[in-house]
């Protein structure tokens, strides 16, 4: 968090201005981010605002960069288990920070500070989270070529990017096609079965 000199930035202040740009971001969007909205929301000054972040693209990073939207899941005694536990958020609706992240998603294409913010929120923890699943599957002596582990990773940053695009979640048999159909074979050589 940035602060010009002078009085220190008050904590609380700051946790407000962030769940109000949290909350203006999942009901409303991006485009309507600004901080006109935020000051009159939390009632504060658009300096106090500025003084904390340049942008309002700065501000929405530092909101969503602290959002857990990855979650490893309990060791499932096979990769397929685990990859399937990492995907049971998939079944439920999209939740408040899951919208405000999904908001941004356009945007940070042509935006590094919110590309960042993005990155720091969904994608670093997906990638951290696929590598502890491939470590476990390695030490469960599984046979996991450790080159498909950046694979993997990308192809369910793409699925996780179009979840937040879909109006309805995926069903439960939906999450068992995509690890059994998509993603094993990804995982494995021609004829070679997944461990269950």
């Amino acid at each position: 968090m940035t602060g010009a000199p002078g009085r220190p930035l008050s904590s609380e202040l700051s946790e407000q201005l962030l769940t109000v740009a949290v909350d203006i971001l999942a009901d409303e969007g991006w485009g309507r981010l600004n901080s006109d909205r935020i000051a009159a929301r939390a009632r504060a000054g658009k300096a106090g605002i500025y003084r904390r972040w340049p942008t309002m693209a700065a501000l929405a990073r530092a909101a969503v960069s602290r959002f857990r939207l990855v979650v490893v899941p309990e060791d499932g005694g096979s990769l397929r288990a685990d990859l399937l536990g990492l995907l049971e958020r998939w079944t439920r609706p999209l939740d408040r920070e899951e919208r405000a992240v999904a908001s941004l998603a356009g945007a940070a294409c042509h935006d590094e500070e919110l590309r960042a913010g993005l990155d720091e929120a969904l994608v670093r923890p997906l990638a951290a989270a696929v590598h502890e699943l491939f470590a476990r599957a390695e030490a469960r002596g599984e046979g996991i070529d450790p080159e498909r582990e950046r694979l993997l990773a990308t192809v369910l940053e793409a699925f996780w990017w179009q979840r937040y695009r879909l109006a309805e979640p995926l069903t439960a048999e939906n999450v068992v096609f995509v690890v059994d159909e998509v993603l094993a074979p990804l995982l494995r050589g021609v004829g070679e079965p997944v461990a269950a």
